[in-house]
């Protein structure tokens, strides 16, 4: 080069390039973490949100259930008396199956249509149907469901009515546990033990509920939502 001549030598032209190469590699890695914190937050959201929405729903169903009105002498008049057979247990807790089944009022009217409806005047008739029934003068309506939510293959499934066809209702379910507070006796209602298997679905007077949801890409440790909730229509 001339000493004339303005430039870089080669030797200033390689130690711009690398100190470059340094700053765009430094700038990616900012944003690599940045963009991997952003992903692992969102995942955590979604499963909290996930989470909160089946607590809420299912802390909603099991309070109500067991609710059949106003009046303890009911007339079933549903079809193959279905109301009878399942009325005595509002709680039932299938282990083998890992199937908790619900029998529980609806709350408002913007409910599906009902497996059961109750109608009773509150004083002297209560009178249950199949599906949707509407009520006379004088007369309050009480739709019933029975619900099922089981755990099977990671998944919460979820299901209706008087059959035992179910949809997914959440997937990366690590583990869906129950266990039950019991009464002594089916006529008391003070808790006394605990059981994860209970023998006497007519004894339970609480459910404890333990939810781990999973990120299907791990972006996120596994996430643990517990529910406690009383049958309140059980208790004095």
């Amino acid at each position: 080069m001339n000493p004339g001549q303005g430039g870089f030598s080669l030797p200033e032209m390689l130690l711009a390039l690398a100190l470059s190469l340094v700053l765009v590699l430094g700038v990616a890695q900012v944003f690599g973490v940045a963009k991997r914190t952003y992903l692992s937050q969102s995942a955590a959201a979604h499963l909290q949100e996930d989470g909160r929405f089946v607590l809420s729903k299912m802390l909603q169903e099991i309070r109500m259930s067991g609710l059949f009105g106003c009046l303890r002498s009911i007339t079933d008049a549903s079809l193959d008396r279905s109301f009878s057979r399942y009325a005595a247990t509002p709680v039932h807790w299938d282990a083998a199956q890992q199937q908790l089944t619900l029998i529980s009022a609806d709350v408002g009217e913007q409910g599906g249509a009902p497996t059961w409806s109750l109608v009773s005047d509150c004083r002297q008739q209560a009178l249950v149907y199949s599906g949707a029934h509407s009520g006379g003068a004088g007369q309050q309506v009480w739709g019933l469901r029975r619900l099922f939510y089981r755990f099977k293959d990671r998944q919460l499934l979820h299901g209706s009515g008087l059959g035992r066809q179910q949809a997914v209702l959440l997937d990366g379910v690590e583990a869906f546990e129950l266990s039950f507070g019991l009464a002594d006796s089916p006529s008391a209602s003070t808790v006394s033990s605990y059981s994860r298997n209970p023998s006497d679905p007519a004894r339970i007077r609480s459910v404890h509920l333990r939810l781990t949801l999973a990120d299907p890409e791990a972006r996120v440790q596994p996430q643990y939502f517990t529910l406690v909730a009383a049958l309140r229509n059980r208790l004095p």
